[in-house]
């Protein structure tokens, strides 16, 4: 196993001086003993400084929505969960018998989890500035790719284009249910594309609020894929 930490650590860019923080860092609660869920905590506020700090530098003149929103794109589970893909980090986990059984290796709650653990693990054994760079590495690409105009655009209109890019038909949006007050109502929207047999729902206070929550919705799929 430790053979096997070890080339994780050389993945990461990183080496240990208590090793014992990273097995910690992929040991999850199912697990019992001395589990992740602390270093989960620390590690989600670390990432989610060092990401808005490069931002804010990245980008002088964006807005403070604007800046969430890059930072959202950034530190949500979908992509951390990707990221842990690519470090293989399901076949480092430690996980208890139950979550093996069901699957839990690939899981993408207890990746990014286990992602979060991993930048806690590192800030404890080598500090700030050590685990900054190790972050500012691994989002590298991902920092370069932002684009604040696309992050302008509205959810629907990016799906649009999405697809377009794709050469897909446009996705189709209908009104499935609507609930509530007259003057306080929710409406359930379902939106489909065929060619890729995926549907979606989505809601909000207004047709065009779930219609653009759905779209956010099937954003999230078709990135994430």
């Amino acid at each position: 196993m430790k053979q096997e930490i070890d080339n994780l650590c050389r993945h990461l860019g990183y080496s240990f001086t208590d090793p014992h923080l990273i097995e910690q860092a992929l040991t999850h609660r199912s697990a019992g003993g001395n589990n992740n869920e602390r270093l989960e905590y620390l590690g989600d506020a670390i990432l989610g400084f060092v990401i808005a700090d490069a931002l804010y530098h990245h980008f002088p003149h964006a807005s403070e929505g604007q800046l969430s929103r890059l930072r959202s794109s950034l530190v949500k589970r979908d992509t951390l969960a990707k990221i842990a893909r690519e470090f293989s980090l399901g076949d480092y986990l430690n996980l208890g018998a139950g979550e093996l059984r069901s699957g839990g290796h690939a899981r993408a709650s207890i990746q990014a989890d286990g992602m979060e653990a991993i930048f806690a693990a590192i800030y404890l054994d080598g500090g700030y500035e050590r685990i900054r760079q190790v972050i500012l590495d691994i989002f590298s690409q991902r920092l370069q790719a932002l684009n604040l105009e696309d992050h302008q655009k509205d959810p629907k209109t990016r799906l649009q284009e999405l697809l377009q890019a794709k050469r897909l038909e446009l996705p189709n949006y209908e009104v499935t249910d609507i609930s509530g007050d007259p003057h306080q109502q929710t409406f359930n929207v379902l939106c489909t594309v065929p060619e890729l047999q995926l549907q979606v729902t989505g809601s909000g206070s207004s047709r065009r609020k779930a219609e653009q929550d759905a779209a956010t919705s099937l954003l999230s799929v078709l990135l994430d894929e």
